[in-house]
């Protein structure tokens, strides 16, 4: 029957059978005879070297021997449960598992030596005419799922003596406001002056807590100028540029992500002109054959 009673390897000796690999020659890590069985069950053997990776220098001998006997009792219950699946599962079902574990390795093998191929081979340089082309040919595809916006912001400490004077730079924006803003940025707790770049509004909200999902419409629109405050200090911004969710994303924004799909695109056509080399080596080798079909 399937339940009926099975011998197992009790705590008790597990744990002086680790106690008595502990104290070899002093040290488990020193013992000269690696090789050498310290558990079976059936045919199977556990050995010192499949343990020794658990263990380290500085380890007390009470942990190691809670280690060495926790791996000792599941080694020992996966085997004796192993063995009585073998014995009481349906033959059928053995066979659909057996299957399983074949196609996976066969798939793992593969899978690896695939990349490891893919890896050296495939060419993961883009240029820009490859991503202009690209883009052109694919921007209805390519619609944004959140507001962006391009936009330039300083945090500044409540009570900042000279707000007015950074509001009116950050508006103007020429280049001695730039450089003015940028002479006293040590005193901002945040800056950003870069608003040639496309941002997502999260990301922006991310950056200034009192913007909100629920209140970004009102705030993020083009040319708006605006002041939140919060208890961690004034932000004062500019948004230069908005897109709305369903325009087209710029190429600048997913430039990125268009990269990574034209690079998985080669390896994905590498390993096709892969398959199809080796099967014709193999043809040509007389290696593989396919009987029974009619020319």
């Amino acid at each position: 029957m399937f339940l009926k009673k099975r011998k197992t390897l009790t705590l008790g000796l597990t744990t002086i059978l680790a106690l008595l690999i502990l104290s070899s020659c002093g040290s488990f890590l020193k013992d000269a005879d690696e090789n050498a069985p310290i558990a079976r069950v059936g045919e199977n053997y556990l050995y010192k070297e499949d343990i020794a990776p658990l263990l380290y220098d500085g380890m007390t001998k009470g942990d190691s021997t809670t280690i060495v006997t926790n791996f000792i009792n599941n080694w020992a219950s996966k085997q004796l449960l192993l063995s009585k699946a073998k014995i009481n599962l349906p033959e059928e079902k053995l066979a659909e598992f057996d299957e399983l574990v074949s196609n996976y390795q066969t798939d793992l093998y593969t899978r690896a030596y695939k990349d490891a191929l893919v890896q050296q081979a495939a060419d993961s340089m883009v240029t820009d005419t490859q991503l202009k082309r690209f883009y052109e040919k694919e921007k209805e595809n390519f619609r944004l799922q959140e507001r962006i916006v391009k936009i330039r912001f300083v945090q500044l400490p409540k009570r900042f003596l000279n707000k007015d004077e950074v509001e009116k730079r950050l508006k103007s924006f020429r280049k001695k406001d730039v450089a003015y803003l940028d002479s006293i940025g040590v005193q901002f707790k945040k800056l950003n002056f870069n608003d040639s770049i496309w941002v997502s509004a999260s990301r922006v909200i991310s950056e200034i807590p009192p913007l909100t999902p629920e209140n970004q419409s009102k705030y993020l629109k083009k040319s708006q100028f605006f002041e939140l405050e919060d208890a961690l200090g004034v932000y004062l911004a500019k948004v230069t540029g908005v897109l709305q969710i369903n325009d087209v994303a710029p190429l600048s924004f997913i430039e990125p992500t268009i990269k990574q799909v034209l690079i998985n695109r080669r390896k994905l056509n590498y390993i096709r002109q892969l398959e199809t080399e080796v099967i014709d080596e193999a043809i040509k080798e007389n290696e593989f054959e396919v009987y029974g079909q009619e020319n």
